[in-house]
């Protein structure tokens, strides 16, 4: 059975337009209760963390509705990020998690991200099951045996420890001023309060959420703002998170970015030193920079490419037992203490090496140069199919040709919204350019 509401990060769309509709949510509610709930395993719980959009009223009730009419009690975080999620459903001991988040898109959109009771992202054989009962339907709960609703009010606090735990016992960041661009996300609170009380100057941005305003000119996608306030107020480095804080981008002193690639060397690197990267291998997506490869290689690691998706990092690593992992959009995975990426907890990593080191944003944040690269988004029409038409596969075959040894091309379809994606790699820029306009041009008239 192929997916048809999952994608390659749960369900998404439009607000009120399918799949992202309140009936659609409850009947998700109503199947991934049947699925998850454990017959004579005792209480029967999911927790639910949202961010901050305004439609997230909407499907968290909805989802609430078809989880409790299956029998599944329902503890409801509020507005949390996704690793709190990914944390908290097997520390409450719950059969599931739940997100309703579409992470750094417009507040039009929204999402349903699903998590297993060991707080891990759900494998496609496992998303496929629950489409198939969203499509059968289930039998509902027999009235004595209707769930209930609680709200949980600490569950931002409880993340808040576990994340301060993963810092040297006694490390503080006094002295250290901080920007956090928190996009008017999840993480409005818990990210200011977490630098704060672990002694870092806190300059906030992002933190006045209204329901519509998430992802709007800030966080990690546009930290165009965080950059100037960087530099105006002489902070040592920005952190931007994205609208479910689980990916980070980090800006330096003089207002430069770095993005998840960089963060990977870093961290791949003190760790290999440590002896604590686990079989001296990192794993990244097919997008990651041709240059982080070759540093690796240069300081004996290894690179393990997957697919594009946080989620198919995660599986990699816990098929070949890594602990680091990520995407170069900024999503760092550290199964050592985290389920699934977390912008905030990487920030924090980045800031314990600074402490540790005495070393500036600027310099830690340059581990390799990376190879030119350059990515072009078209978008098609529904219903077309424009990486299997003739001429744009012989274009494609062209440009692999023209780059021959010296570089990479790489052509692929959003899972989340009608986009393609072309991106190549290249020491000539101008090459570069000539081969990516090229392909670009040609999908974009086969797609109009």
């Amino acid at each position: 059975m192929t997916r048809k509401l999952f994608g390659t990060d749960g369900v998404r769309g439009t607000a009120n337009t399918h799949p992202m509709t309140a009936e659609m949510a409850m009947k998700l509610g109503a199947a991934a209760g049947r699925y998850f709930r454990r017959e004579g395993a005792g209480a029967h719980r999911i927790v639910i963390g949202k961010d901050t959009r305004l439609s997230g009223y909407m499907f968290e009730n909805a989802l609430t509705a078809g989880f409790t009419s299956v029998g599944m009690n329902v503890l409801l975080l509020g507005p949390v990020p996704t690793p709190a999620v990914g944390c908290l459903t097997p520390s409450m001991r719950a059969d599931a998690g739940v997100m309703i988040s579409a992470s750094h898109n417009a507040h039009e959109d929204n999402g349903i991200k699903f998590f297993g009771p060991d707080g891990f992202k759900l494998s496609d054989a496992a998303e496929i099951e629950i489409e198939k009962l969203v499509e059968n339907g289930v039998d509902a709960a027999r009235p004595a045996n209707i769930g209930r609703a609680r709200r949980i009010d600490d569950g931002r606090s409880r993340y808040a420890e576990r994340l301060k735990a993963t810092l040297p016992p006694g490390q503080n960041l006094e002295g250290v001023r901080v920007v956090v661009d928190c996009a008017n996300g999840a993480a409005y609170r818990v990210a200011p309060e977490v630098l704060w009380e672990l002694g870092a100057e806190v300059i906030e941005m992002g933190t006045a959420p209204d329901g519509l305003n998430i992802n709007l000119n800030c966080g990690s996608t546009r930290p165009e703002a965080a950059q100037r306030m960087v530099r105006e107020r002489r902070a040592d480095l920005g952190i931007c998170l994205d609208g479910d804080a689980d990916r980070v981008l980090i800006i330096d002193e003089n207002g430069e970015r770095a993005d998840g690639d960089q963060l990977m060397a870093l961290f791949a690197d003190r760790w290999c030193a440590m002896n604590r990267l686990s079989q001296r291998t990192l794993v990244a997506t097919v997008m990651s920079n041709l240059g982080l490869e070759r540093y690796l290689g240069s300081r004996g690691m290894s690179l393990h490419r997957t697919q594009v998706g946080d989620r198919y990092v995660v599986e990699a690593m816990r098929a070949g037992g890594f602990n680091l992992g990520g995407e170069q959009s900024g999503h760092i995975v550290m199964t050592d203490h985290a389920t699934t990426g977390d912008g905030l907890l990487a920030g924090l990593q980045f800031l314990t090496a600074m402490v540790e080191t005495g070393r500036t944003a600027s310099e830690l944040a340059a581990q390799f140069a990376p190879v030119p690269q350059l990515l072009k988004n078209v978008t098609y029409a529904k219903g077309k199919a424009p990486l299997e038409d003739e001429t744009v596969k012989a274009e494609i075959e062209a440009a692999e040709k023209r780059l021959g040894g010296t570089g990479r091309v790489l052509i692929r379809k959003s899972g989340t919204e009608p986009l393609i994606r072309v991106m190549a790699e290249c020491e000539d820029e101008a090459l570069l350019t000539e081969v990516v306009d090229g392909i670009a041009d040609r999908i974009a008239r086969v797609a109009a």
